[in-house]
């Protein structure tokens, strides 16, 4: 998929984590699904990230969630929504969205909506890849592995000789499993 090397091995700066911070924010506000905390620009250096006390309890803690009163079948459709939104129509998005990084509030004023933390890696899309991407999102839900395998050929995700007959079976592999589980252990960072 996108690449994000860049980013791995090396944890951001703060200033460069802020910057992230603040383009998401602005992306998605105002929304009644996600909150994104504020940065603190004046106190934020290359040493120090300051932005917003967040609160809220971790997604992967579902029973917390249910006795805080949290619809988690809403809050899945929430969370599909936001990536989609992300990844579609801003072409930017949170791209290391394992249970640490989201929360979901509970204070009255935002009850049920996610809370982003940790900007440290954001995947970036062009108007190609939001293309690939959405033909490649389409074959998976359809277990079509052999149009996974050519649209990763056709847009450069893996090497131009890969042959798409020698990748369909370890396109299988990798997702056969995925339409198993259910929606809490699906991590993006998994999907590669």
């Amino acid at each position: 998929g996108p690449q994000f090397e860049k980013t791995v091995g090396a944890e951001p700066d703060p200033t460069r984590q802020a910057a992230n911070c603040s383009q998401l924010r602005r992306n998605c506000r105002p929304s009644p699904l996600l909150r994104v905390p504020e940065i603190y620009w004046d106190y934020t250096s290359e040493q120090v990230l300051v932005m917003e006390r967040m609160a809220g309890i971790p997604i992967g803690r579902t029973g917390e969630l249910r006795t805080a009163g949290i619809d988690l079948k809403r809050l899945s459709r929430a969370g599909v929504e936001i990536f989609f939104t992300q990844v579609f129509r801003d072409g930017y998005f949170h791209a290391d969205m394992h249970p640490g990084n989201i929360f979901v509030a509970t204070d009255a004023a935002n009850h049920g909506k996610y809370v982003a933390l940790d900007f440290g890696i954001m995947g970036t899309l062009s108007e190609t890849d939001k293309s690939y991407l959405a033909q490649n999102f389409l074959a998976f839900f359809r277990r079509d592995y052999h149009r996974v395998a050519t649209s990763h050929t056709e847009s450069g995700w893996v090497p131009p000789d890969t042959r798409s007959d020698e990748l369909e079976p370890e396109i299988r592999v990798g997702c056969e499993p995925i339409f198993d589980r259910p929606l809490t252990e699906f991590s993006l960072g998994n999907v590669r």
